[in-house]
C-alpha cells in the first residue's frame, strides 16, 4: 500500500487494504499486484513478505 500511496493513488491504496489481508501471498495475488502496478522485484526487502525480520541470536 505504501507503493501505492507514494504514486498519489491512494483511493487504490483503500481498497487494496480493505479487501485484503495484511501479509498478501504475493504468488497467489500476482495478476492483482501487476494491476496494481505493482513489480515484485522492486519492493524494497522489508515489504516482500519472504524477508521476515532479521534474527537476533
Amino acid at each position: 500500500m505504501a507503493t501505492l500511496r507514494a504514486r498519489h493513488l491512494h483511493g487504490r491504496a483503500d481498497w487494496v487494504e480493505k479487501e485484503l489481508p495484511a501479509l498478501i501471498d504475493t504468488t497467489r495475488n500476482a495478476s492483482l499486484l501487476r494491476t496494481l502496478g505493482i513489480n515484485l522485484d522492486t519492493l524494497t526487502l522489508d515489504a516482500r513478505p519472504d524477508h521476515g525480520p532479521a534474527s537476533c541470536e
